[in-house]
């Protein structure tokens, strides 16, 4: 996978976050242009606008001009280290339609952001703006936790062999390609996961054998993932201390496997038809529930609408 455009969102306030510092070394370590754009919208501005139109864009301009010299600011620095870098303030809510126009027209092949927490009331009111562009954004979304290790050191791609590869669009390939391409670039040490959760039932903590399943059904599951598994990794060229093959519940074994192995990003799939949730798309929204580290979520190409 050839990164050519990343394009990082910077938040409203005027803060340099984790998502900036890893940008910068994204870019710097693949060569791609690094484009940063900030969402800027005061209501109260918009309002009084109403009443007195020429005051209020003077104002507005004047206040844009603040943020535009700020940003212009942190890509000086980066520009220092010879890195191509852009910036644009833009008098807009940071809403999804306006991201991903913004994102088609720019082109970014990929996005960068600093992940928003939200509590689990919160989400149940509000849809996150992480977790819509997991579902709508047409390129590849970085969702940055923090950024102990600017430049990754160690990543871990997580693939999902419990579907066939006809029905993903070949998204296990998509991964390991960005995974792969991701670590040749920073020099970092790709791991590989696989999840098999045929034998769970009813989303419990403890893996249960299925009873429909037969022993020799079972057999052949798992000798047809591990060899899927294998077939992948050879071709990828991930060492053989670095397969790993686990049983479990997939958000919550990728979760806790990127914890204990302090992995600086994790790359994962996720895949929509028709607006109802398929393949592992429930998965990834669940690991950035609890995020032990930096998401990059990948679609299929072509990108299901």
């Amino acid at each position: 996978m050839n990164l050519k455009r990343v394009l990082l969102i910077a938040p409203t306030e005027m803060t340099r976050t984790p998502a900036f510092d890893r940008a910068h070394s994204l870019a710097s370590a693949t060569g791609a242009l690094l484009h940063i754009v900030a969402f800027d919208y005061v209501r109260a501005l918009a309002v009084a606008g109403l009443f007195d139109h020429d005051a209020m864009a003077q104002a507005r301009e004047g206040y844009l001009q603040v943020h535009r010299h700020w940003l212009e600011q942190q890509a000086r620095f980066q520009r220092c280290t010879g890195l191509q870098v852009t910036t644009e303030v833009v008098w807009a809510k940071s809403s999804l339609a306006n991201v991903i126009a913004y994102v088609n027209d720019f082109g970014a092949d990929l996005v960068i952001k600093d992940t928003h927490h939200m509590s689990a009331l919160d989400r149940a009111f509000h849809r996150p703006l992480d977790w819509l562009l997991l579902r709508d954004c047409p390129a590849t979304v970085h969702l940055v936790t923090d950024a102990k290790n600017p430049q990754p050191l160690k990543i871990l791609a997580a693939i999902d062999l419990s579907h066939l590869e006809e029905l993903t669009q070949g998204l296990n390939d998509r991964i390991l390609d960005l995974a792969s391409t991701l670590a040749a670039s920073c020099g970092a040490a790709l791991h590989l996961l696989n999840v098999s959760n045929w034998s769970v039932m009813g989303g419990s903590a403890m893996s249960v054998p299925t009873p429909t399943l037969d022993g020799s059904l079972r057999d052949a599951v798992n000798d047809a993932q591990e060899e899927a598994f294998e077939v992948l990794a050879d071709r990828y060229g991930v060492e053989e201390k670095r397969r790993h093959l686990l049983t479990g519940i997939a958000h919550k074994v990728i979760g806790l496997f990127a914890q204990q192995n302090a992995f600086d990003m994790v790359v994962l799939g996720t895949a929509y038809h028709h607006g109802i949730d398929m393949f592992i798309g429930g998965t990834a929204e669940s690991v950035l529930n609890r995020a032990p580290c930096s998401l990059t979520i990948v679609k299929p190409l072509p990108w299901l609408d």
